[in-house]
């Protein structure tokens, strides 16, 4: 089994490579990280269509036919992941691809110093908390700062950021279920 760990981290790591050499080639700290969001967003959609995740690792399929629904699927993508995916697919190695996404980061860390953070609001940052959000992140992890912002209306307000992996949820959503769960502890649980 540690052959095949080593294989699979092997593999990931190949395509995480080579995809960030032709996004970084393409065009440079922008395309990188135009290519780390665009994972992202095909992850949550593999993961919420059981049919595409089954079928970009169908063994009943010839690898060809899933190297074609691949590039089909996926063919409004940046070109350097529609063929990394599509590679993927062809091998059966279509799960890797959350492996792919963190080992992606990683390279970017090394390679350029540079960490992605994901900002939610429930309405635009201005450019005070951005740069405010930017310099502590700098500060606090050492590396040079990129926000990626989205709006998402139902957290009702406040701020979700994650980099790296870590989450800090400060959302009004999160803040009302924390006071309700509290509520419901210090009342014996009754409501």
């Amino acid at each position: 089994m540690a052959t095949n760990r080593l294989v699979q981290k092997g593999k990931v790591d190949i395509y995480a490579t080579t995809l960030f050499e032709a996004a970084n080639n393409d065009g440079g700290q922008d395309s990188v990280v135009e290519v780390r969001n665009q994972i992202a967003r095909l992850l949550t959609l593999i993961w919420s269509d059981m049919d595409l995740t089954q079928a970009l690792s169908n063994p009943d399929y010839t690898p060809e036919q899933r190297l074609t629904l691949a590039r089909g699927v996926f063919a409004d993508v940046h070109p350097a992941l529609r063929e990394v995916v599509a590679i993927m697919a062809q091998n059966g190695d279509a799960e890797l691809l959350t492996r792919v996404y963190h080992a992606y980061e990683e390279v970017v860390a090394q390679k350029l110093n540079l960490c992605v953070v994901d900002v939610k609001t429930v309405v635009p940052l201005d450019d005070n908390l951005r740069q405010l959000i930017k310099d502590k992140t700098e500060a606090d992890l050492g590396c040079k700062a990129v926000l990626n912002e989205s709006i998402d209306k139902s957290i009702l307000g406040g701020i979700i950021m994650s980099v790296n992996g870590k989450r800090i949820d400060a959302s009004v959503i999160s803040q009302l279920n924390k006071a309700r769960y509290l509520l419901k502890e210090t009342d014996g649980g009754d409501n």
